[in-house]
């Protein structure tokens, strides 16, 4: 199905995601890249050895969906867990100082979810994960429910970003729901298949393709079978759209008895795919609450994936980037 995209509308709407805030919910990761070059093979194992040039620390999780919305102009307010350390405290430094406003609560039972990726030649040799994926104690969930209501009048959207790791629940998510029905704004929920009990009555889901499969039963692989996959979980749901994200093969966006919107792949060069959820999610959340359709907002996401694939590791668009994706793309 077809659906007119217009270039005026898209730049418009970008122009007006300064003047956003919007509250991203989940499990908050710290990425921790460390390049360096390899030049031998260890004597002691197969395994390459890799001479360290140098270490960044970037946001991952639902801490890069937030990451992305700054990039893209809008105000941003970060709410998760983190652990009593080291990894927890640079975080929330490492959010404040980029200018997201964080209302974390600390739990001294977990650990911060530490992802360590070792690149060598622009690739990824391995990755090294620290991280406790237990469920929330219950005085956590309350504690973080009440933050979540306490900064909901300034927010124009929520976005749930579940990474599985024990943030998201059905306690957290009926608060999150109880908010969204009290001030009227729209819930965008980047899924997980094991806490699909959870996602009722949400406004946009936005799955890819393996999690699509898994939650709904379904094979997808052509636009009738992904578009069946998309309507049971939309209809599963209660939600008005499902996005489902394809890699290669693009987007395909499922609105109720609109039928499928078929988007096809905006990348030209795939270097590292991290991320890149976060990056659909944040700016097809932003597009609607700016005033854009599901088939606007969802043209839009698919431009800035595109583009963020095409960059080594944990990457965002910028505001700017995003405009200037719009005209190269509709000026053809």
């Amino acid at each position: 199905m077809g659906q007119a995209i217009g270039k005026d509308r898209l730049l418009a709407a970008i122009d007006r995601f300064t003047s956003s805030c919007l509250l991203v919910v989940g499990d908050l990761m710290l990425d921790q890249f460390v390049w360096g070059e390899v030049s031998r093979i260890s004597p002691e194992a197969p395994v390459p050895v890799v001479a360290v040039r140098r270490e960044t620390t970037l946001l991952g999780g639902a801490a890069n969906v937030a990451n992305n919305l700054l990039a893209l102009g809008s105000g941003c307010i970060l709410a998760g867990i983190v652990g009593q350390d080291s990894a927890g405290r640079d975080l929330i430094d490492l959010a404040g100082r980029q200018g997201i406003e964080v209302v974390t609560v600390t739990d001294n039972k977990r650990q911060t979810t530490l992802k360590t990726r070792i690149i060598a030649r622009a690739q990824q040799v391995v990755r090294v994960d620290r991280e406790t994926k237990d469920p929330l104690d219950r005085e956590r969930i309350k504690e973080l429910a009440r933050r979540i209501k306490g900064v909901s009048n300034r927010t124009a959207a929520i976005v749930v970003s579940d990474y599985a790791k024990g943030v998201i629940n059905e306690m957290l998510m009926d608060t999150i729901r109880s908010v969204s029905v009290a001030r009227g704004i729209p819930v965008f929920v980047d899924p997980k298949p094991g806490n699909m009990h959870c996602y009722g009555n949400v406004t946009v889901v936005t799955p890819n393709k393996k999690e699509a499969e898994a939650m709904s039963g379904i094979s997808i692989n052509d636009l009738d079978s992904l578009n069946a996959a998309a309507k049971n979980l939309g209809e599963r749901f209660g939600a008005e759209a499902v996005l489902v994200t394809r890699g290669a093969l693009g987007m395909g966006l499922w609105q109720g008895g609109e039928g499928l919107f078929a988007i096809p792949t905006m990348a030209r060069e795939v270097f590292d795919v991290t991320g890149a959820g976060d990056t659909v999610i944040a700016t097809m959340a932003l597009g609607v609450a700016n005033g854009l359709s599901y088939a606007e907002s969802a043209y839009l996401a698919n431009l800035a994936a595109g583009s963020v694939v095409g960059k080594v590791g944990t990457a965002t668009v910028s505001r700017q980037e995003l405009e200037r994706l719009v005209v190269q793309e509709l000026s053809r």
